[in-house]
Order: C-alpha cells, then sequence, then structure tokens
C-alpha cells in the first residue's frame, strides 16, 4: 500500500471514530428525577403544570414572567413558550411541548434556546407527570435529562436543579391551594408552610 493511500484510510478512520464519539455524546446526559404527592386530584395538577403551560410563572418561584409565544394559546403538542429568570429579560428559556398525552397525563417539554443558561438545548428535556392516588390526590413526577455547556459543569449544577424543581412543586401545591402567584420574594415564607419532600 502506498503512502497516499495508507494516508487516505487513516484520515477515513480517524473521521469514524471523530463521528462515533460525536454520536455517542448526544446519548450521554445527566438524569434528575423528583416527585411529589400533592392534596388534590390528578385534573387539577394536570391543568396547572401542562394546560396553563404559558402561565408557569403562576406558580415557579425562579421565573419573573413566562408567555405563550408563536400563535400558542394553550399546553398542547406543540405549544411554545418563553421563561424570563429575572426582570431584565437577559436570563431566558424558549421551550416547546414536544410529546403529550392528555389520557396518560404526561408531557415532554424540551429546551430550545437556553440565554445565560448552562444547558445544552439540543440535550436538555423535562418529562412531566400527574398521576391519580385516590379523588383527592395525586402525584405530580418530573425526570430532567439534561446536558451542560461547557460539558464538565453537569455534575456541578445537578444538586441546584434538583432543588430548582423541589421548589418548583411546592410552589405547586401553594399556588392550587392558594390561587396566589408564587415569586422570589414571596416564596421564602411560602416554602416554610410546606414539608420540603413528601
Amino acid at each position: 500500500m502506498n503512502i497516499k493511500k495508507t494516508f487516505l484510510l487513516a484520515v477515513g478512520l480517524l473521521a469514524a471514530v471523530v463521528a462515533i464519539n460525536a454520536q455517542s455524546m448526544e446519548k450521554r446526559y445527566k438524569t434528575i428525577e423528583v416527585s411529589r404527592v400533592l392534596p388534590f386530584n390528578a385534573s387539577t395538577v394536570w391543568q396547572t403544570v401542562a394546560v396553563d403551560y404559558g402561565r408557569i410563572a403562576q406558580s415557579h418561584p425562579q421565573i419573573v414572567a413566562s408567555d405563550y409565544e408563536q400563535g400558542s394559546l394553550v399546553g398542547e403538542l406543540g405549544a411554545f413558550r418563553k421563561c424570563s429568570f429575572n426582570e431584565r429579560g437577559t436570563k431566558v428559556l424558549h421551550e416547546q411541548i414536544v410529546d403529550w398525552s392528555d389520557e396518560d397525563m404526561q408531557f415532554t417539554n424540551r429546551v430550545l434556546t437556553a440565554q445565560n443558561f448552562p444547558v445544552d438545548p439540543d440535550n436538555s428535556r423535562g418529562i412531566y407527570k400527574v398521576e391519580p392516588i385516590d379523588a383527592n390526590s395525586s402525584r405530580l413526577s418530573i425526570t430532567f435529562q439534561y446536558r451542560t455547556k461547557p460539558a464538565f459543569m453537569a455534575g456541578m449544577v445537578k444538586g441546584s436543579f434538583k432543588k430548582i424543581l423541589n421548589n418548583y412543586m411546592i410552589a405547586v401545591e401553594h399556588h392550587i391551594a392558594t390561587g396566589e402567584a408564587v415569586t422570589k420574594e414571596n416564596f421564602k415564607n411560602i416554602k416554610k408552610q410546606y414539608v420540603t419532600a413528601r
């Protein structure tokens, strides 16, 4: 085999290895799973976390404003929303529902763009599920699968992400119980009223 053929073969093998590694990297993500039993029927919880998809700011202590985008009017397959995490609008997530089941009370929320967040939009999504327990209680579960940019931060932020999700569940419980909008300012006092993990 001459030098040129050997060189081309080596380049081809290197390209194949790079391609394989790139594909496998797409599959490597961190997973956080949280759940909470809420003293409300499943339909009520589903209405808040899913049907009122664009109004998440009402029940999330970290989100200062949220709204539907691109013509979306309600939570359903294909709906878009924008979530602002500060008043200046410099920390924003754009998201879309990419899977939806009213019957199973489950939807998948994909991060489309992440402004000033370490998450990788191509590899970050949340799976929300509401399960009835009895006529007056249900379980809300969230599975968050994510990668970060840069990748090494994935383990560092896992604890923070889990805390945010657990706080969101407490906020959902309070919002449903009282109708009060949950904010960064009032959440500290709200949290004292609820058991942290259930």
